[in-house]
């Protein structure tokens, strides 16, 4: 006989004592978001500045650190999966939006974010520019599954 997964916070367990366990639901979701006209090179430097902005959303966002067998230590991962989608320019607006009006926290890259070599100037270049006029490159979202349902309602998964 197996057990069911014992939930932690954020999680729901999906499978009865009986039955083999079911991978964990968690009330939380993480999506990140990539224009679709960039080289693959830069949408995958792209998901990774944006997900080490959502890494910050919350306390818990984070799982524990790993152990190899050998005794070696690794930095911890996000606790819950990354969905990642693509979508063009005009739907990554949208998604903006959405996402700024339920409020969930929001990690942002633009194209002049790339002209840049630091974070002081990344968080200038993102400063000059009026919240509708930005060249939006990819957006990252953590909040209530629903929520983020709603904010990638039609977008495609990368892929």
């Amino acid at each position: 006989m197996t057990t069911a997964p014992t939930a932690s916070a954020g999680t729901t367990p999906t499978a009865s004592p009986d039955t083999d366990p079911a991978p964990a639901r968690f009330d939380t979701k993480i999506a990140v978001i990539v224009r679709d006209d960039f080289a693959v090179w830069q949408k995958l430097n792209v998901t990774a500045f944006l997900a080490s902005g959502i890494a910050h959303a919350r306390d818990d966002i984070m799982g524990k650190p790993y152990e190899d067998a050998s005794g070696q230590d690794y930095l911890a991962l996000f606790r819950e999966p990354v969905l990642c989608y693509t979508a063009d320019s005009r739907a990554l607006s949208r998604t903006h939006a959405r996402a700024l009006s339920r409020g969930v926290p929001t990690a942002l890259y633009t194209a002049d974010m790339f002209r840049t070599g630091n974070d002081d100037d990344n968080r200038a270049a993102v400063r000059a520019v009026a919240v509708a006029d930005l060249d939006l490159v990819g957006l990252a979202v953590h909040g209530p599954r629903g929520i983020i349902d709603k904010i990638t309602k039609g977008l495609k998964l990368h892929g």
